[in-house]
This record gives structure tokens, sequence and C-alpha cells, in this order.
């Protein structure tokens, strides 16, 4: 079987981001975005995706996170594209509900190549670790765009900010490695494709 790999780099006047990645990885993650808790969060999910990967960010943080979040979610969604290739053989679909201390977080992956995101945040307070919360909305919304994910995220119920966007990363990855998985022969769709 062909290792699913891919590298996508991409620089703006606002920032310069690096990405590499394999799907067939060990969950191994080095991570540096200039947004520690950005870091952490995404070296979790790489642990629970089983992925490996490679990500640098040199964005304008003296305005906010803003562009540096939004910028790293499309480069890892076009990495996460370009190593699905065809989507031969996938699971397709994936679920993950993943409990931080008080935070519950439920997590649903299509890989169906028609992009879209349900985010229900109600839960989460309106700065999380100095930023407002609707930078991780417009990060999982650049993700689910460029890999071509319907991606449903729902913060069930909790307090701390930290918790539960944890346990939606922890999900993410935990379904998105389910989905990725190599299952079956062929493309899975009755359609005979993926698009």
């Amino acid at each position: 079987m062909s290792t699913r790999t891919a590298r996508y780099d991409r620089a703006t006047k606002e920032t310069s981001v690096e990405v590499a990645l394999n799907l067939d990885g060990t969950g191994k993650a080095e991570v540096a975005t200039g947004v520690g808790f950005a870091d952490h969060m995404l070296t979790l999910f790489a642990f629970w995706a089983r992925l490996d990967l490679t990500l640098t960010c040199r964005g304008d943080l003296e305005v906010d996170a803003h562009h540096s979040l939004e910028d790293v979610g499309l480069c890892l969604g076009q990495a996460l594209a370009d190593a699905l290739g065809d989507k031969s053989g996938i699971a397709r679909i994936g679920l993950a509900r993943v409990p931080m201390d008080e935070a519950l977080t439920e997590v649903v992956v299509d890989i169906s190549g028609r992009p879209y995101l349900v985010y229900e945040d109600g839960p989460v307070p309106a700065v999380v670790a100095g930023d407002e919360k609707d930078v991780w909305r417009e990060f999982f919304k650049s993700v689910a765009q460029r890999a071509g994910l319907n991606l449903h995220i729902n913060f069930l119920y909790g307090r701390n900010g930290h918790h539960l966007l944890e346990s939606a990363f922890k999900g993410f990855g935990l379904a998105l490695g389910q989905a990725a998985a190599r299952t079956r022969d062929g493309v899975p769709s009755t359609k005979g494709s993926l698009d």
C-alpha cells in the first residue's frame, strides 16, 4: 500500500505556513504556530488521529491569532486532502465523544468531498487562552473547507474553555483517524466517487 503523505506551504503578507503530514503515522507531532495553546491542541489532534504532523507558522500575532489560526487550518486541510488522494479504501465516516473533566464534546466526520461545518459552541467561554472563541470556529471551518470534510462539532456541556477545546481536538483526531482508516476496497460511495 502506498504511504499517504503530503506537504503544503503557503505564504501571504499575513502568514507563512508549512505543513507536512503522514496519515499512516504513529501520532508524532512537531508544531510551532507562535500560539502556545494552538500548538497544544494540534499536538493532541495528531496524537489521537495517529498521524505524523510537522507544522510551523509565522504570522502577524501583533494583530491577533486570527490570521495565523485560519491559515493553519487552510494548510492543514489542504495537506489532508492531498494525502487522502482519491480516498480509495477509507472508512469515510468517524465518530467520537470525548470527555475532559466536566466537559463533553461530540465530533462526527464524513470525508465526503462536500465541505460543511456545523459548530455548536454554546458552552465555550467568550475568551479561551487569551483569544476570542471564534478563532476556533474559523480554524475548523478552514480545515473542513480545504479537506472536503462534512464536520460536526457539538460541545455538549462544560464550563472550562481549555477542557472544552481539548475534548474537541481529541475528538476530531479520533473521528478523523477512524474515517481515514483503510477498511475496504474501492471508493466508499454508492455513486462511485467522493466529490
